[in-house]
């Protein structure tokens, strides 16, 4: 787990994320902070466990740290998060040691993580560990969420 240490402590990954912090300050829906990337990196690593994927530890958690890191272009920019997090990813994954194939992995599965899929690709597995990590359950919100109902998360779900 070098490289995900890595993540952690890369100055733009920790830049952008006090960015996306201090921007959802008084946001009443979901965030997107520390906590959530975690979540969503637990809970695509048992899928994959359970399942038998066979998706690298590493390559789950990188994918899952990363998928978000856009939020903060989305807010300021009007930039689809997905695209942005894809973007900045790419430069991230570069400064922690990742090869051409798993940053091609990686920023692939980040594109398209906002995309119901049914197959095994590690965009798919992040799609699910990220719908998952949300507990619309506890939400103070949900009454305003702007999420459909089939997608949101009134108890503990299996995949």
């Amino acid at each position: 787990m070098r490289r995900i240490n890595a993540i952690l402590k890369n100055n733009i990954f920790t830049d952008i994320l006090n960015n996306i912090e201090k921007a959802e300050k008084t946001r009443i829906y979901c965030r997107h902070g520390i906590d959530h990337l975690f979540d969503t990196a637990r809970i695509c690593y048992i899928i994959n466990l359970e399942n038998g994927y066979g998706f690298d530890k590493e390559i789950i958690y990188a994918a899952a740290l990363l998928h978000d890191i856009g939020r903060y272009e989305e807010y300021k920019n009007n930039i689809s998060h997905n695209e942005a997090s894809g973007k900045i990813a790419d430069e991230i994954l570069f400064k922690c040691g990742f090869s051409e194939l798993e940053k091609k992995i990686i920023v692939e599965a980040i594109f398209s993580h906002r995309e119901i899929k049914e197959d095994i690709s590690l965009g798919a597995l992040l799609y699910k560990g990220d719908k998952l990590s949300r507990k619309c359950f506890f939400c103070e919100a949900e009454d305003k969420c702007y999420w459909s109902e089939d997608k949101k998360n009134f108890g503990i779900n299996l995949y």
